[in-house]
């Protein structure tokens, strides 16, 4: 293996933390990435990427939820004996959790964690941290490299939004993309979970509760039959079915239980509650496991509301709706994408950990849109909670992985 130069210049670690604390510090939760992308294209600039090459896309325009951006683009163009070669692509998200909204990231020894009582948001200014320092390091060390593109996605928090809807050809035509967002930059993901979201309306029949409860039909009781039916036939949590070869796994869970937009779950504790709206998720590597469990708790809703009746023999009624949110993939580890992550995790002095996640990730949707993506991490911890904190050292070394994978001959 060989790469652009014959010794990489190391990666200014402390240029490359004070971007991260910077980073850090702009909140910008899911579907609100302005403020985050505006400092994100500051930064660039001030790097020495050329504005011209800076831009947003207008994903925003196709995501179905309210989204104040779209995806933050970044072209960077081919260098010296590299810059013919195929266009690689890097890729991240902007977006952090709700629970982040508010966080005060202090430096404490090796790690950065939080002054204030929220999640930190290292998932995922890490990721955006690492990519503005590889901008950063080919631009100071003038390496050679192929033509780059640099995605910084929205609303990667709340459905993948951001990935799912960029247009490929916006993106150049990247032949493979190395995508940072989890723990360890040695951990080398090549696959991920898919996942069913799913939505059920329950239609009971308000009554009140304490003169004629017998003429209401509770919506909430068809909630709770309909979920100790799920219970009872093991789809609820982690669900397996079947043994030997025949084996599945996945996982479900439901939540959050509202009263659906502008209407509440009963008005008053003597009101017989007549509507109820749910959310849910059925999870599995195997695309066909996750459609089965949705399925099941979908067959559940319908059951219980034929069973809750009234004294007149009126029985409520359900509107179930599901959605791939994203799809399972694995890739073989015989493929360029793989092969490259793996060396440039031993050349940066790691150990290879290839491994599938358990949760989704925005490249799922750019397998899905034909660019193979690998996965690493970038020193986050604890990440969607209060105890949330950045591991520097793991910081430094997906920064020196990145440089290493754009300047791999």
């Amino acid at each position: 293996m060989t790469y652009a130069k014959e010794e990489l210049m190391p990666v200014d670690t402390e240029a490359a933390t004070d971007r991260l604390m910077r980073f850090l510090a702009v909140e910008g939760v899911t579907g609100q990435e302005a403020a985050i992308g505006r400092e994100l294209a500051a930064t660039l600039k001030e790097v020495g990427v050329s504005a011209d090459a800076i831009r947003l896309d207008d994903a925003n325009t196709r995501i179905p939820v309210p989204t104040e951006t779209g995806n933050l683009i970044v072209d960077l163009p081919g260098r010296g004996a590299l810059h013919n070669q195929p266009r690689i692509m890097f890729m991240t998200h902007m977006d952090t959790v709700p629970l982040c909204a508010g966080a005060k990231p202090k430096r404490s020894g090796r790690k950065i964690v939080n002054d204030a009582k929220t999640a930190l948001g290292g998932d995922n200014r890490c990721g955006c941290g690492v990519l503005v320092t590889l901008a950063a390091e080919l631009e100071k060390q003038k390496l050679d490299h192929p033509p780059i593109t640099l995605l910084f996605c929205v609303r990667e928090e709340s459905g993948l939004y951001g990935a799912r809807h960029v247009k490929l050809d916006e993106l150049g035509s990247p032949k493979m993309a190395f995508n940072y967002d989890g723990g360890s930059a040695s951990n080398v993901v090549i696959g991920a979970v898919g996942a069913d979201r799913w939505q059920v309306e329950i239609f009971g029949r308000a009554s009140h509760a304490g003169v004629a409860p017998e003429r209401g039909i509770s919506s909430t009781m068809i909630l709770a039959l309909a979920l100790a039916e799920v219970k009872a036939g093991g789809w609820f949590g982690k669900v397996v079915k079947g043994k030997g070869q025949d084996r599945k796994e996945g996982t479900s869970n439901v939540g959050p239980v509202t009263g659906g937009e502008g209407r509440p779950a009963g008005d008053a504790t003597n009101v017989v509650t007549d509507y109820v709206h749910v959310r849910g998720e059925s999870r599995s590597h195997d695309g066909r496991f996750f459609k089965e469990i949705t399925r099941a708790y979908k067959a559940a809703f319908e059951k219980a509301a034929k069973r809750v009746t009234n004294a007149q023999g009126k029985s409520g009624r359900v509107k179930f709706k599901a959605e791939t949110d994203y799809y399972p993939f694995r890739m073989k580890e015989s493929l360029p994408v793989v092969k490259r992550a793996i060396e440039a995790v031993s050349a940066v002095g790691g150990t290879p950990n290839v491994r599938t996640a358990n949760g989704g990730l925005d490249a799922n949707w750019m397998v899905r849109h034909g660019i193979p993506t690998v996965t690493f991490g970038a020193g986050q911890n604890e990440v969607h909670t209060i105890d949330e904190w950045i591991n520097l050292d793991e910081y430094d070394r997906a920064c020196a992985l990145a440089v290493q994978l754009a300047t791999t001959r």
